[in-house]
Order: structure tokens, then C-alpha cells, then sequence
């Protein structure tokens, strides 16, 4: 209904107030000018300029296109500037496990937002093997999932390990110092869900140990799962950043023997290269540095509680 070369037109006749003086300035005929014009006019069912002397002046409803179309210019303008100024901007769909949230997620999206004011973000928290179904399917851009659970044929970024420990309510149960999976066996866990690699681990520990099955709950919720320990439900299989970011749980770290020892998280930073290869790049980056900072306060965090 109306482009661009419409709104340049419009433009300088305003500036230069006649279409004789938009003509000087563009290189083309007033007759054009006037053409053009009249022609927008009759497509749009409105007069844009009125006659003053030798000179026109838009019109009430002039005065209201010509205002939406300078936003239209800028629009069109910023577009322009940010795809040939390497400006990085969009709506990045980015899927973080739950164990990743409350320390990494802050660390990475804090400083890239700073970096580049333009990117939006919608963030989704879900189980890695959702999240990696999703970014299969294109629902998803980026995820921070378990390494395990890296969908193939996707960049996989390494961040870093999550340490793994078993924990417990003092007021609702008493191990031994160290506890073997014989202490633990007996026990009811509250661990991961089922789709997942410790949910899995604590499922062929502790069934080795009794012979049959044994009674592993899983929750997707690390939340629901530190009051459950909380409560005397069981004992937890948590991770120990977490556990020292809520310290009002009152949950109390076991100590068990090696062969209770529970293995690390390995996290990573999937996308599709091919698609999102410019602010994979980037995102990458800033994804290292906060997983760098993370690995850094939990060794100083370790090294206070003497792990």
C-alpha cells in the first residue's frame, strides 16, 4: 500500500516544504513528485498535503502517516544497521536444567544482555532429555543439558562438572561415619528423575546391594526434592552448590565410603551450528565464563567446608 521510496518522498517534501524544492533535492522531475502523490493519495482514500501559497503543508491525517512511517524508516534503518554492523539482537529460546538455574543461569544472561542490550531471551526449565527433544525439533535454540543427553549431530560446548552428594535430614535419620551402600540400602532416596544418569547410578548401587529393587523416588524439582529430604521423606542425592544456596533446608552432607561415592554432572552448551553458528559463537563464550566462575566458587566453597 505504501513503501519506502513513498515515505523518502514524503519525507522531503515536508523538509523542503513544495514539491518544486523535494524534486531539487531528490534529482527527479516536480512532475513525478506531484504524480506519485496523488496517486498514494487516491490508493489510500486521504489528502496528504494541502496547498499553502506555493507551498504545501500536510494535512491532519498527512500529519499522522507521515508520523507512522518515520517509525517505519527508523525500523527499517535499525534492521539495516544491525545486520551489516555485526550486532547481534533476536529472541534466543534457551533451555537450562534446573541444576544450572540458580547460579549459572544469572552468571551467563547478566553479562551477554550487558554485551548485547538487543537479544531477548524466553527461557524454558525442563529435564535434559525434553530439552534436548526440543532442540531436536527446532522448539528450542540453545540448551544446558547433561552431556549424556546431547542430542547427536548438535555442537556440544563443555561448562563444567556438578558435584554430586548424598544428603540427609539430622533430625529424621542417623548414618554411620562413612556410610556404605549397605548403610544406605535400607533407606528410601529421593533422587533425580528416572530418565536420568544418577537417578540411574543410585538405582544399580543400591539393587546390587539388596538384590531386588529398592524404593528411589524421582523428582524433576530440586526444589520439591530438598523439602522431601527436609521432611525425613528420605535420603537425597543433591547437588552441593545447591545445597549451600539453602541452607534453610537444615540438610547435612554424608559421608560415605568410595564405593557410595555418587559421579559428577557433566553439563554442556548444545545448538545447531549451521543455524545459530554467529550467536552460538557468542553465546558459548559467556557460557564458559560463568561455568568458569561457578567451578571457582565452589572451590572456595569446598575449601571453607573443608570437602
Amino acid at each position: 500500500m505504501i513503501g519506502f521510496r513513498d515515505i523518502e518522498i514524503i519525507r522531503e517534501v515536508v523538509r523542503q516544504g513544495s514539491f518544486r524544492g523535494a524534486a531539487e533535492s531528490l534529482g527527479i522531475a516536480q512532475s513525478a513528485i506531484s504524480k506519485r502523490i496523488r496517486h498514494l493519495e487516491d490508493r489510500l482514500k486521504i489528502t496528504i498535503f494541502e496547498r499553502v501559497g506555493r507551498g504545501v503543508r500536510l494535512s491532519a491525517v498527512g500529519r499522522r502517516l507521515y508520523e507512522e512511517a518515520e517509525i517505519l524508516a527508523a525500523q527499517r534503518d535499525r534492521i539495516i544497521g544491525e545486520l551489516t554492523h555485526d550486532v547481534i539482537a533476536g529472541t534466543v529460546r534457551l533451555g537450562v536444567a534446573e541444576t544450572m538455574t540458580h547460579s549459572f543461569l544469572t552468571g551467563l544472561l547478566t553479562p551477554l544482555h550487558a554485551a548485547h542490550p538487543q537479544l531477548r531471551f524466553e527461557i524454558s526449565i525442563d529435564t535434559s532429555d525434553r530439552m534436548a527433544q526440543a532442540l531436536a525439533e527446532d522448539q528450542l535454540d540453545f540448551i544446558v543439558v547433561l552431556r549424556d543427553q546431547a542430542p547427536p549431530g548438535m555442537q556440544a560446548v563443555p561448562l563444567m562438572a556438578v558435584h554430586l552428594g548424598w544428603y540427609v535430614s539430622p533430625a529424621h535419620f542417623r548414618l554411620p561415619d562413612p556410610a556404605g551402600i549397605a548403610d544406605l540400602a535400607p533407606h528410601p532416596v529421593v533422587s533425580f528423575s528416572k530418565t536420568t544418569m544418577p537417578h540411574r547410578r543410585v538405582l544399580e548401587m543400591l539393587a546390587l546391594q539388596r538384590q531386588r529393587a529398592v524404593p528411589v523416588h524421582g523428582s524433576a524439582s530440586l526444589a520439591t526434592m530438598m523439602h522431601l529430604v527436609s521432611q525425613g521423606f528420605g535420603l537425597g542425592t543433591l547437588p552441593r552448590m545447591l545445597v549451600a544456596h539453602w541452607p534453610q533446608f537444615g540438610l547435612e552432607e554424608i559421608a560415605v565410603a568410595e564405593e557410595a561415592r555418587l559421579p559428577d554432572l557433566q553439563f554442556v552448551l548444545c545448538y545447531d551450528a549451521e543455524k545459530n553458528a554467529k550467536i552460538g559463537r557468542e553465546l558459548s563464550r559467556f557460557a564458559r565464563a560463568a561455568a568458569d566462575e561457578m567451578i571457582t566458587s565452589g572451590d572456595r566453597f569446598c575449601s571453607k567446608m573443608n570437602y
